[in-house]
């Protein structure tokens, strides 16, 4: 399933601003059903998504993506990312054709500024369903992830300092990571979110957000990282278990 996707950890670098079970594939280029009659307004765009379904975009060989449908493209993916894991985007709507077929999809993508969307070809991505959502309480220091609308994991965490502080907002897991080295200052899984540190700008890739697990457990509940969330590395391996990409992340104060 390329949605549970991971690979290895090199080192730090890949997660400059730190310091893929569940759900069942579709079939590739799956139509989202977005309107219950056989016609619709060609041209007409809907918001898709819930608190309890989430849509990823799954890039097949490469994308190409656009501040809006019809313009000049600003940015083009490939099918992998520069860590080598499968290239997601977050679906928010869709604009359709006179049969309610999706041909474009708007979405949200891991680029600055944080929560940017865009527009993609219906036909260059696949598209999985994403039951999971992720909701970072930083007033709290509290990740809760939920599953069809129920609770089933939360725990205590550590965040960003003061002078490094977690971004807020509304994001999505990008990409799924196994550091080489699970008793190191990832623990044994790192979820990327398409956050990025307002602050560490010149970090690697960017100063990317993830949450993951930790060998410092003094930290957990305390406001000292680099920007990323640490839970303790039991949590930690469970939320990795049960967390696709493409499941969004809230981060809130």
């Amino acid at each position: 399933m390329r949605l549970a996707a991971a690979i290895p950890v090199i080192g730090l670098a890949l997660l400059g601003g730190c310091g893929g079970h569940g759900a069942k594939k579709q079939a590739a280029a799956q139509v989202i059903p977005v309107a219950k009659s056989k016609t619709c307004t060609a041209g007409s765009v809907t918001r898709l998504g819930s608190p309890e379904l989430a849509y990823a975009a799954v890039v097949r060989s490469h994308a190409a993506v656009y501040r809006r449908p019809g313009a000049r493209a600003f940015a083009r993916f490939g099918k992998l990312n520069v860590n080598g894991v499968p290239t997601i985007f977050w679906i928010r709507g869709a604009r359709v054709d006179a049969g309610c077929k999706p041909r474009q999809y708007l979405v949200q993508i891991p680029k600055r500024p944080n929560g940017m969307t865009a527009w993609v070809t219906a036909r260059q991505v696949d598209v999985e369903r994403v039951t999971t959502r992720i909701v970072v309480d930083l007033s709290a220091k509290r990740v809760t992830l939920f599953d069809h609308g129920r609770r089933v994991l939360s725990s205590k965490a550590a965040i960003g300092a003061p002078a490094t502080p977690t971004p807020t907002g509304s994001f999505y897991v990008n990409q799924r990571l196994i550091p080489s080295d699970k008793n190191g200052p990832f623990g044994p899984g790192a979820v990327g979110v398409s956050a990025f540190s307002n602050v560490l700008t010149g970090w690697t890739q960017g100063g990317p957000i993830a949450i993951h697990g930790t060998n410092a457990p003094w930290s957990i509940g305390k406001a000292v990282s680099n920007g990323c969330i640490r839970i303790p590395n039991p949590v930690m391996a469970k939320l990795f278990r049960l967390t696709l990409s493409g499941t969004p992340v809230l981060i809130r104060v």
